[in-house]
């Protein structure tokens, strides 16, 4: 099951880190050739805080929230057609799918502003993020950890 999440004009996907909880936005896709042929890392390391946590730990309450109130129609779907073809030609049990009519609304649309200022990490220049218009430093490479001033 796919879903997708919005990026920003500059095709930037907002993440919040699960140490701190700031919200940062990191490139989706690769930025430019090198990006293209490094290594896709086990780790990320939070441009705001240094802390690292494994790719599928930087999803935004919100975009959590959207991919289950996307998924649960989807997947009651595939359990009713599941039991209707398991259940099919049975003398014993008799069952009627329902018409669809009970399943949740899907959720409104999720949007992403052009909001933030991008920076790139001296190390790993390759790997842009987008950090808050506020926030002036010590920030960290996404792909390493190390600091470095903006």
């Amino acid at each position: 099951m796919s879903i997708s999440l919005p990026l920003d004009n500059d095709g930037f996907l907002r993440r919040e880190c699960p140490n701190c909880e700031r919200e940062f936005k990191w490139h989706d896709g690769p930025a430019n050739e090198e990006a293209e042929t490094a290594d896709v890392p086990v780790t990320y390391y939070c441009p705001l805080c240094g802390e690292p946590a494994p790719p599928d730990h930087w999803w935004t309450t919100a975009q959590l929230d959207y991919m289950q109130e996307m998924a649960t129609p989807m997947v009651m779907r595939q359990v009713s057609e599941a039991f209707d073809d398991a259940l099919r030609g049975s003398k014993h049990v008799t069952y009627k799918p329902g018409d669809g009519s009970d399943l949740p609304d899907p959720p409104s649309t999720l949007s992403e502003p052009d909001d933030m200022r991008i920076v790139a990490s001296p190390c790993h220049d390759y790997e842009p993020v987008k950090v808050p218009e506020d926030v002036d430093g010590p920030l960290h490479c996404l792909v390493c950890g190390s600091a470095y001033a903006v």
